[in-house]
């Protein structure tokens, strides 16, 4: 039912309209899907503005989309005071 459920939400975020965040996925997933990694993103220094984990995800999806992916898989995340920090993989859909 798991696998079922992961299918059918990126089915869903792949066809909605409107603007598209990337979205973040598992180790898993990648694998799973095949998907090819595009770069990494990495989110450091924030000066407080990337304060929670909702923040950290929404800054990690914003920069996968500007390199031009669709997906994301964070490598390593840790809290360092009032900031949170990250590196992830980009990746979009495998070509076929």
């Amino acid at each position: 039912m798991k696998k079922y459920t992961l299918v059918a939400s990126l089915l869903i975020s792949a066809v909605s309209s409107g603007a598209m965040a990337a979205d973040s996925v598992s180790k898993e997933e990648v694998d799973h899907f095949k998907l090819v990694k595009i770069g990494t993103v990495n989110v450091s220094q924030s000066g407080g503005a990337i304060s929670s984990p909702s923040d950290l995800k929404d800054k990690l999806s914003d920069l996968a989309d500007e390199k031009g992916g669709k997906y994301y898989h964070i490598v390593a995340a840790r809290q360092h005071g009032p900031n949170f920090e990250a590196v992830a993989d980009v990746y979009k859909d495998a070509d076929k």
